[in-house]
């Protein structure tokens, strides 16, 4: 058959997957509405920020001393104060969670002080949250040393004490949502990615068109190009409606450029719209594939990719799991576009892991689909 022939065949394939993904409610509902409802749960609900976490300061002795230490904790930024006498005003606060910690300056703090006995504060936390528990403590640490190094250089004569700048590059007010929010593009991108064709092709396994499809003379590689063209768009699309909110409603900076943006999509729609397929051809039933898809992608790239967290702190068995996840090379890359900007190096390893990847699924697909076809 000569290569026109191919094409024009080809090209009624994809404008057949085109109009039937157009005339699926679902498909629409999927690529659009739950990008959107991904996004601002990520983008509202979910913050790493601990300002204004609210704890309990007992003062069981109110000296001048005292109570200028408790002043530098109600002026943190970091901290909801009530003020005490005794920590049994707060003790069962702390168990119901109303407060996240119990800071205590003893009765002999400023007679301590005084005498240069190194006086203490006692900080009790609820450890059922450790990290809630270790931001307080260094909170707590942070507030006394800011405190300890004021007052000494009111009494202290000798020169000023040393001054520490701190520079925080890409996101210097350390807003989580800055990160987050890339990094939930990268989430919604899987699951549509590897929800659409999943369920969409499992349609067609369950009515029966597959099979009077590969009747034909169209071979599975041609079969399966044609259905995940307009997928493929359909993803992008979903995702500049992502960077487009990420930017112009939640307010994150974009450095990097649409190139960079475009290319690292397109790469990590590969390996997602493969995965589908590959999910749709060894089920062919919708229900099925919906349960796999979430599981065999939602799941790994919501946990194992670093999005919430840090890959180097997991088991090491649990690191060689993360290699397969094809989110784990798009997460960083989308943050260093957004929060940084163009790192080439980088961005072309990720690139070719992530086609790697989907060169795979697809492989897989195809061989599979012929398998189910014989």
């Amino acid at each position: 058959m000569s290569t026109s022939s191919r094409a024009r065949r080809f090209a009624a394939l994809v404008r057949k997957e085109s109009y039937q993904a157009i005339r699926d409610p679902s498909t629409i509902l999927i690529a659009f509405v739950l990008p959107l409802i991904l996004l601002f749960l990520f983008g509202y609900g979910v913050s790493l920020d601990t300002t204004r976490t609210r704890i309990g300061l007992v003062l069981e002795q109110a000296t001048p001393l005292t109570q200028d230490l408790a002043a530098s904790f109600q002026a943190s930024r970091y901290f909801s104060v009530a003020v005490g006498r005794d920590r049994r005003m707060f003790e069962d606060d702390l168990v119901l969670g109303n407060v996240r910690g119990i800071v205590v300056i003893s009765a002999d703090f400023a007679t301590d002080y005084a005498a240069g006995n190194h006086p203490q504060v006692q900080v009790l936390v609820d450890g059922s949250d450790p990290n809630t528990a270790n931001f307080v403590q260094n909170y707590v640490q942070g507030a006394v040393a800011n405190w300890e190094r004021q007052r000494q250089s009111e009494t202290i004569a000798a020169g000023p004490p040393i001054a520490i700048e701190q520079r925080f590059w890409f996101n210097p007010e350390l807003t989580s949502r800055n990160f987050l929010v890339p990094g939930s593009i990268a989430i919604v991108m899987t699951l549509v990615g590897t929800l659409l064709t999943s369920l969409v092709v499992a349609r067609e396994w369950e009515r029966g068109t597959m099979e009077a499809m590969m009747a034909t003379p169209v071979t599975a590689a041609e079969l399966l190009a044609g259905k995940i063209l307009p997928y493929f768009i359909l993803g992008l699309a979903s995702m500049t409606l992502c960077v487009l909110l990420a930017v112009f409603l939640f307010g994150v900076p974009f450095r990097g450029s649409v190139a960079a943006l475009y290319a690292l999509s397109a790469a990590f729609l590969i390996p997602a719209l493969g995965q589908g397929l590959l999910i749709s051809t060894a089920t062919k039933n919708q229900f099925l594939a919906s349960q796999l898809a979430l599981i065999s992608a939602f799941l790994p790239a919501f946990l194992l990719s670093g999005f919430l967290f840090e890959i180097n702190s997991m088991p090491q068995i649990i690191q060689w799991i993360t290699i397969i996840v094809p989110a784990r090379y798009l997460i960083p890359s989308l943050q260093t576009v957004f929060l940084a900007g163009d790192i080439w190096p980088m961005f072309a390893r990720a690139i070719a892991v992530m086609l790697t990847i989907g060169s795979i699924m697809f492989l897989l697909a195809a061989r599979s689909t012929r398998k189910r076809i014989g």
